[in-house]
């Protein structure tokens, strides 16, 4: 199952440059993860400041 980053994200850009993949990209107010892009590796949620992604439900 794909991430999904929450609201709690402050747009540092952190995650977006972990992805091994390329599925983050700025979005409106956060960053966005491209579902059929994410390889579920966790990077993203490794080295977030505020823990914004998450697998989804």
């Amino acid at each position: 199952m794909a991430y999904i980053i929450n609201d709690e994200c402050i747009a540092c850009g952190a995650c977006e440059a972990e992805c091994p993949v390329n599925a983050i990209a700025a979005g409106d107010g956060k960053y966005d993860i491209d579902a059929e892009a994410c390889i579920e590796c966790g990077a993203c949620a490794d080295v977030c400041p505020v823990s914004a992604p998450n697998p989804a439900e």
